[in-house]
């Protein structure tokens, strides 16, 4: 597939050596063109400069992990976007040359590849982390370094703040925050369920779930409804029965579980043994081609696109999408990744130069037309963009409607 599929047969057996190769085969898998390109060449190739023609550019995503389906993704959402740049001569005139290490969505292994990608590779710019528990310790090195980094779908408020609260100079995202997205939750609750009680469900540990949960309680409250029990478990958790005994004896209307897909997998599918008919509500965490629909059926989720939106961009973009990687549907993961790279390539084409405090500064003041909205950068590098609600069903999950700033 043009100069990329020659890259990446070049670079195929150190991938088979690399961190990557521990991801489980996904049922969107990347042809081998699309693999991860690790970069192990001579040590003064790998150092070149960007007056070489090349600009490198780095993809922390976690390919292995509790969250695989999300690692993948990303990887070829970010990959494609590349590729198509690099079709029209790459960026400022430079080769984008990416460079993707596997962050597992776990703090030690994603400051690892940060380190990594930063310090031995010499890169300026990250797209990644995924994960908001892995993103918030990468933004802290990144930001210290002076490297830009936009995180797809790391939605925790505090990934773009410094301790006074102020936007970190180079970080970035191209998802909304959780304060939106438990905002619009608690109201989809309250205002289209009509629930007027509610249980939350959440991990404690994990930095976006507990976010997710204090902004819909906080909301879901002052809109006048009740939260009738809160109860927390690990990640590490697969029997759910204690706690959803609680669920089924306060029977509230609507559930909030906004997890992963792989707990909520667990939750719904015991949840219905149970006999617990309250639908589930939760947030983009649930996008994934791993999602078991048959549990979590009639319920429904906060997410960033939808491949049904009948937007040029949108259908666009599937289609490609589609023709690249077997005939896969891009999840939000995907999209937002792609939208992510693109808008770090208009950065650098803006600011006219390879350098990413100019970078930086630009990024602020342009607007982009992604596939999952128009997007703008508020003050606090958080986009100001659209917002998807999803059904989930037995026969697939389902748009539902959009919801703007």
């Amino acid at each position: 597939m043009r100069a990329f599929r020659i890259l990446g047969l070049l670079v195929i057996l150190s991938l088979a050596l690399s961190a990557c190769a521990a991801a489980p085969a996904p049922a969107a898998q990347a042809p081998a063109a699309q693999a991860p390109a690790a970069e192990q060449p001579a040590a003064a190739e790998a150092a070149a400069p960007a007056t070489s023609g090349e600009l490198k550019v780095a993809v922390l995503a976690p390919l292995s992990g509790p969250v695989p389906t999300f690692g993948v993704m990303t990887r070829d959402g970010a990959l494609l976007a590349i590729e198509e740049w690099n079709a029209k001569g790459g960026v400022l005139g430079m080769k984008i040359v990416p460079i993707v290490e596997d962050s597992q969505c776990t703090p030690d292994p994603a400051v690892n590849a940060a380190n990594k990608v930063i310090d031995q590779d010499k890169v300026h710019y990250i797209i990644g982390e995924v994960c908001s528990k892995a993103s918030i310790p990468v933004s802290e090195i990144a930001n210290a370094k002076k490297v830009v980094e936009i995180s797809p779908t790391s939605t925790n408020p505090v990934y773009t703040l410094d301790k006074d609260g102020k936007a970190k100079q180079y970080v970035f995202r191209a998802c909304f925050n959780d304060n939106f997205q438990g905002k619009i939750a608690a109201n989809f609750a309250l205002n289209n369920l009509k629930a007027k009680t509610a249980f939350v469900l959440l991990d404690q540990a994990n930095d976006y779930v507990k976010g997710l949960a204090e902004v819909f309680t906080a909301d879901f409250t002052a809109g006048g409804g009740t939260i009738v029990g809160t109860e927390s478990y690990t990640a590490q958790d697969t029997d759910f029965s204690a706690i959803l005994a609680k669920v089924a004896d306060a029977n509230p209307e609507v559930v909030y579980l906004p997890d992963y897909y792989n707990i909520v997998n667990l939750v719904t599918k015991q949840a219905k043994e149970k006999g617990i008919t309250a639908p589930f509500l939760g947030a983009d965490g649930w996008d994934s081609s791993d999602l078991d629909l048959k549990a979590a059926a009639g319920g429904y989720f906060t997410n960033h696109y939808s491949p049904e939106d009948p937007r040029p961009e949108v259908q666009n973009f599937v289609k490609t999408f589609r023709e690249t990687y077997n005939n896969a549907t891009p999840d939000a993961l995907a999209t937002l990744a792609y939208d992510a790279t693109n808008l770090l390539l208009e950065g650098i084409k803006a600011a006219g130069v390879d350098d990413s405090t100019a970078v930086a500064t630009a990024l602020t003041e342009i607007t982009f037309n992604g596939v999952s909205g128009q997007i703008h950068f508020d003050a606090n590098h958080d986009p100001v963009k659209p917002l998807t609600i999803l059904k989930v069903t037995d026969d697939g999950v389902k748009f539902d409607s959009v919801v703007n700033p």
